[in-house]
C-alpha cells in the first residue's frame, strides 16, 4: 500500500504543474488586454489614459516576457503570496481561504446527504428488484436527476417562507461563530444539492449491487446460511462500492467548484459567488487564484479517490 501511495503522489506533482500551465496559457491567450478590460470596467469605457495602462501592466506584471511571469506566478502559489484583489485590494489567499471555508461546508454536508440517500436508494432497489419499493427509488431518483438546481432551490425558499416562515438571514455565520445558525443556513441549500446529485449515485450503486449478487460467492454465503444484513453489508457492497467511489469523489470536487446557484439563491458568500463576482469587476488576480483553487480541488479529490480505490480492491494496489 505505501509503494502505492508513493506513486499516486509523485504522479500528483506533475499533474499539479500541468494545471498550473494550463490555467496561465487560457488566461493569457484570451483576446484582449486584461489591464485594459479591468480599467474599462463593465461598460468598456475608455476612460483612463496610457500612463494609467502602463501602470496597471507593471503592476500585474504583464509588462514581463511570459515564462517570467509563469515562474513569478507559480513562485507566489508556492509560498502563498497570490497578491491582491483590484476591487478591495484585500489579499487573494486569504479572501479565497475565507470563501473556501464555507463552500467546503456547503459541498461536505450536500455530499454527505447524496451519498448516504444515494446508496441507501441503490441497495434497497438491488434487493428489492421489480418490487414497489424498487421502482418507487428509481422514481425518486429520476425526479431528482430531472430536476434543475436552481428550480429546486427556488421551490426550496418559496416552502420555507410560506409554510415555516423562514428566511435566509442577510449576514452568514460561521460554525465557529454560532453552529446552530450555521447549520441551520446550510441545512436547506445542501439538502437541495445532495437531492439532485443522490441520483446518479442511488443508480450506480443499484447497477453494481444487482451485478455482484449474481456473483458466485454470493450465493456461497447464502447457502452458508449468512443472515441477509451480513451478505449485503460485509460481502456484496463493498465491492459493489468502486464506480460509486469514484462518481462520489468526482461529484464533492464540482459541488466545491458548483454551489453558485445555492449559494446566490440562499445568499452565501462562497467560491462560487466570489468567481463570479471576480469576472464581472474584472478582478485578473482574484479570478486566476479562484480558478486555481477550483483546480487544485479536482486534482485533490482525484487523487483521494485513486487511494481509496487501493484500499478497496488490494488488486490494483502496485499497478
Amino acid at each position: 500500500m505505501g509503494e502505492y501511495i508513493v506513486r499516486r503522489l509523485l504522479l500528483f506533482i506533475p499533474t499539479l504543474l500541468g494545471l498550473t500551465l494550463l490555467i496561465f496559457v487560457i488566461l493569457r491567450i484570451v483576446p484582449g488586454d486584461p489591464a485594459a478590460a479591468i480599467l474599462s470596467g463593465v461598460s468598456g469605457e475608455l476612460s483612463y489614459t496610457q500612463a494609467d495602462l502602463d501602470a496597471l501592466r507593471a503592476r500585474l506584471g504583464l509588462d514581463r516576457p511570459l515564462p517570467v511571469q509563469y515562474v513569478s506566478w507559480l513562485a507566489g502559489l508556492v509560498t502563498l503570496d497570490w497578491g491582491r484583489s483590484l476591487y478591495n485590494n484585500e489579499e487573494v489567499f486569504a479572501t479565497i481561504l475565507k470563501r473556501f471555508l464555507l463552500s467546503m461546508e456547503l459541498a461536505l454536508l450536500a455530499w454527505i446527504i447524496a451519498t448516504v440517500l444515494g446508496i441507501c436508494v441503490g441497495i434497497v432497489g438491488a434487493i428489492r428488484q421489480n418490487t414497489l419499493a424498487d421502482y418507487a427509488s428509481r422514481i425518486f431518483s429520476i425526479v431528482g436527476l430531472a430536476t434543475p438546481t436552481f428550480w429546486l432551490g427556488t421551490l426550496l425558499i418559496l416552502f420555507l417562507s410560506r409554510v415555516v416562515n423562514w428566511l435566509p438571514p442577510p449576514g452568514f455565520k460561521y460554525f465557529w461563530e454560532s453552529p446552530t445558525e450555521n447549520l441551520a443556513q446550510l441545512f436547506w441549500p445542501a439538502l437541495g444539492l445532495g437531492y439532485f446529485l443522490n441520483a446518479s449515485v442511488g443508480r450506480m450503486t443499484r447497477t453494481q449491487m444487482l451485478e455482484v449478487m449474481r456473483q458466485d460467492y454470493i450465493r456461497t454465503a447464502v447457502a452458508k446460511g449468512l443472515r441477509e444484513r451480513a451478505v449485503v453489508t460485509r460481502h456484496a457492497l463493498k465491492n459493489a462500492l468502486l464506480p460509486v467511489v469514484t462518481i462520489s469523489g468526482i461529484q464533492l470536487g464540482h459541488l466545491l467548484a458548483g454551489t453558485v446557484v445555492m449559494e446566490q439563491i440562499f445568499s452565501l458568500p462562497g467560491m462560487g459567488r466570489l468567481l463570479i463576482d471576480s469576472i464581472n469587476r474584472r478582478d485578473f488576480p482574484m479570478t486566476q487564484g479562484v480558478i486555481f483553487s477550483i483546480g487544485l480541488i479536482f486534482v485533490t479529490m482525484n487523487l483521494i479517490v485513486d487511494l481509496i480505490y487501493g484500499w478497496l480492491d488490494p488488486r490494483i494496489r502496485y499497478r
